[in-house]
Parts: structure tokens; sequence; C-alpha cells
């Protein structure tokens, strides 16, 4: 039996990624998993067939982030399949990095639209059940650097520290109804972006990390399994550095 069992989840840009790790770590916990892509593709068939050989449901869906109605439309399939959403993983998430000498509007805009507006969208789109319910956890996928910042990233930056802020309101706003809203905030995780690194910038960054290496994926969404499990129930509006002590 997992700690999730008979849970329903809804990961946003869970095909791929951070996002298809938490996705397959929600399923081993007993939680049947849907989760959103911009495009459905051979990717979000691998996932969910992955989903499915742990015993429980799976369901992809197409949606942009951007959209309010579409999250909204997400949410409503969801809900009418599985007459529930018990956990919401805002994961969907884009980097478009520049100094901001040379940062377009296109840069920003696009940055904040799918980070920062649509972890808003989801949330608002799902706290309308999980508020009948009177039970729920959501968890955001923010990021260290919007604790700290980074040269370079001011879009990424911004739209995580926006993610924060919409944790803790939103854990206020629904403390007394029973739904935890809590945030991951990732360090350097082994990832396709992290991957392209040279020697010379990987020694660099080994420098600055006092565990002296980066994050696997599956080590972020076992901290996302912990907040969305009921040992996690007396925890909200708190932000989980996972950065190999980066920010202490």
């Amino acid at each position: 039996m997992g700690v999730l069992d008979n849970k329903v989840a809804l990961v946003t840009g869970g095909a791929r990624g951070i996002g298809r790790e938490i996705a397959l770590k929600l399923a081993a916990e007993g939680a049947h998993v849907a989760f959103t892509d911009i495009r459905l593709e051979g990717a979000a068939d691998e996932v969910m067939n992955l989903i499915r050989a742990k015993g429980v449901r799976s369901t992809a869906i197409q949606s942009d982030v951007r959209n309010l109605a579409e999250a909204q439309s997400t949410v409503d399939a969801v809900v009418k399949e599985y007459q529930q959403i018990n956990i919401l993983v805002n994961n969907a998430g884009i980097t478009r990095d520049n100094l901001i000498m040379r940062m377009s509007e296109d840069e920003w805009d696009s940055v904040i639209a799918i980070n920062l507006k649509g972890t808003f969208n989801f949330c608002k789109a799902a706290s309308r059940q999980m508020l009948s319910q009177r039970q729920g956890k959501i968890v955001n996928i923010a990021s260290i650097v919007g604790v700290m910042g980074n040269a370079g990233q001011v879009n990424y930056s911004a739209s995580k520290a926006g993610v924060i802020g919409i944790t803790k309101t939103l854990a206020k706003e629904f403390a007394s109804r029973n739904i935890q809203v809590n945030a991951v905030a990732p360090g350097f995780i082994d990832t396709e972006m992290t991957q392209k690194l040279t020697p010379q910038q990987r020694e660099t960054l080994m420098n600055v990390i006092p565990m002296k290496r980066i994050a696997k994926p599956e080590e972020i969404a076992n901290v996302v399994v912990f907040l969305a499990s009921p040992a996690a129930s007396y925890i909200t509006g708190q932000v989980l550095n996972v950065d190999g002590g980066l920010v202490m």
C-alpha cells in the first residue's frame, strides 16, 4: 500500500523532466495521476503507460497553462473522470535566459506567462473543487533562484519569486478548509540544461554547492510526494529548498 492510495493527482507539464518523475512517484505511492503537456506526443503515451503499469489510472490532457479557460476545462475533465482532485502539482515551466540588457520583451512575457500565470490559472481552476471537498494539497515548483536571484535569469527568477508569493498567500486563504499549499525550490538538477554545461562550468557549479553534486529529478519528486502526503498535514505556506545546501 502507498501513502497516496486512491488519491487523484494532477501534474502540469508531466510528460518530461521533473514533471515526469513527479507523476511516476505519485503513482508509485498509489495515486491516480492525470497530467498535462502543451503537446501530447510519444513522451506522454510512455508516461501514461508507465503510470498504469503501477496499477493505477492515468490520463494525459493537452493543455496550455497560459490559458485560464483551458486550465479550468482540464480540472473539470479530471473531476468528471475521477470525481475528485486531491493533489495539484504546478510544475510546467520554461527558461529563456539572457542578461536584462539583451532580454527581449517576448523572453520576459513567455516565462512570466507560463511559470507564473500558469500557476495562478491552475490554482484558481482547482480551488473550487478542493474547497468544496474541504481537502487538498497544492505543491508549486518554484526554484532556488526565486529565493536568491541569478544573473541572466531576471525573468525566471521573477516568475519563481512570484510562485513563492502565490504559495504563501493561498496557504493563508485556504488553511481553514484543510488545504495545504507549499512550494519546492529545486537547486541545480540533472536535466538536459545542466548536461550541456562545459567541464569548466560544471566545476564552477560544484564549488558553490556544499554537497558537491547536482540533484537527480527523483530527489525533487520525493519531496513533492512528502508534501502531498498525510505526513505533511500540518505544513503549509512553506518553501522547501532542495539544493544541496546552496542556500542556508
